[in-house]
């Protein structure tokens, strides 16, 4: 990342899946790595179940914390259906890393990862595909790590301005010491995703 370039990165999702608390670890990985930032969330209707948007913006100096539409560099979305409703934030060169095997916390239309496809088909170039929560259910027994796994995954991306070193420092001092280990591990699960084990998509 340029220094004078300001970094925008969009988590989309449903309340209860800790966007909180990866707001709180990406702006201590901004700390640690001595750059500027700005971070909001915006709420839906309801809490859990209900949208929640997170706008984090990093760089050399960042003076708003709300991204634009059309501006985000990156959109990680917690699930398919939430992934689409925030697609109105990308270009064409925004990057698109989607949870896909979401189960969701009410039962709800179904949404499927054709419905994210043809929805988002001409506004990106390629999806990330990453079936998260179900390697954090196989794995750690519960999905509910798959934010931080996800976060392990970010920080394999090039473009991606927060280091690994950083972002664990952040889950260090973000997160309680009864939830430490297991979210470590998570993050290293992510961190360590076969290419193999993402499906690429060209829209």
């Amino acid at each position: 990342m340029k220094k004078t370039k300001t970094y925008n990165l969009i988590i989309s999702g449903v309340g209860g899946q800790g966007q909180i608390t990866l707001k709180k670890i990406l702006c201590q990985a901004a700390i640690k790595q001595g750059l500027d930032f700005k971070a909001s969330e915006l709420h839906g209707l309801a809490q859990k179940g209900g949208s929640v948007v997170i706008h984090f913006r990093t760089g050399k100096k960042v003076y708003s914390s709300l991204i634009a539409q059309g501006k985000a560099d990156l959109i990680l979305g917690l699930d398919l259906l939430e992934a689409a409703r925030a697609i109105k934030f990308s270009s064409k060169n925004t990057k698109l890393v989607v949870n896909n095997l979401f189960i969701p916390f009410f039962k709800q239309s179904h949404f499927s990862e054709g419905d994210l496809l043809k929805l988002v088909k001409d506004k990106v170039k390629k999806i990330n595909l990453v079936p998260a929560s179900k390697i954090c259910k196989e794995k750690l027994g519960n999905e509910i790590y798959t934010g931080v796994f996800l976060l392990g995954y970010l920080a394999k991306i090039k473009s991606f301005p927060l280091k690994k070193t950083s972002l664990i420092s952040g889950i260090r001092k973000v997160l309680s010491k009864k939830n430490l280990l297991i979210n470590l591990k998570a993050f290293k699960l992510g961190a360590s995703l076969s290419e193999n084990g993402i499906k690429r998509v060209k829209t």
